[in-house]
């Protein structure tokens, strides 16, 4: 698996070719090549793995549908990462909606994913201080604007320079640096505050 701070691999522009023609064993290739990295700049923004893989789903059937419209005037990802972004933000707000209109009550933060049980006693104690980390630690990333957390994942995790955020998010680049900061700051008030 590629680092999350290596930068893909060059696109063959025969194969993007073939996969523009509909050739679905070529568009097979193109999205292994670049499944990975969209899957973690999804993930970073949802949270959540299984919400990750159903909107991964969702990005590569845009893609399909839409990979005639790509002209090769920019890098690949710089037409992909968007794709992703929306429809990982879109996903963000709908669950945000199911939740604010059907749980009320529900717990803030709460989550089923379960821990699996740790065999050594000291191993427990070091897995629960890592796993209360965290989760402290994702409480505070979800509790980040949806604007905030978008350039927070392109910058952390994908690594991405500030100019290609600028065209990903489709706001100037001094904005990508104000939002950056503010992400970073609100986060480190925010895991200073947990308990």
């Amino acid at each position: 698996m590629p680092d999350a701070l290596s930068s893909p691999p060059e696109l063959d522009p025969v194969l993007l070719q073939r996969a523009q023609a509909g050739d679905e064993a070529a568009f097979g290739e193109l999205m292994r090549t670049h499944y990975e990295r969209v899957f973690r700049l999804v993930y970073s923004i949802l949270g959540r793995e299984h919400d990750a893989r159903d909107v991964c789903q969702e990005v590569w059937l845009t893609v399909w549908r839409e990979l005639g419209n790509f002209r090769g005037e920019a890098k690949f990802t710089t037409w992909l990462h968007p794709i992703a972004v929306r429809r990982a933000l879109d996903a963000l707000r709908k669950r945000r909606r199911w939740y604010d209109r059907f749980l009320p009550f529900a717990v803030a933060g709460a989550d089923v994913e379960s821990v699996p049980e740790p065999v050594d006693a000291n191993d427990a104690r070091q897995e629960t201080e890592g796993a209360e980390r965290l989760e402290r630690f994702k409480r505070a990333l979800d509790s980040l604007p949806p604007k905030l957390r978008v350039v927070l994942a392109l910058r952390e995790v994908e690594g991405l320079p500030y100019e290609e955020i600028a065209r990903i998010a489709q706001i100037p680049q001094g904005t990508v640096m104000s939002r950056l900061y503010h992400a970073r700051r609100q986060l480190a008030r925010k895991l200073k505050a947990s308990p």
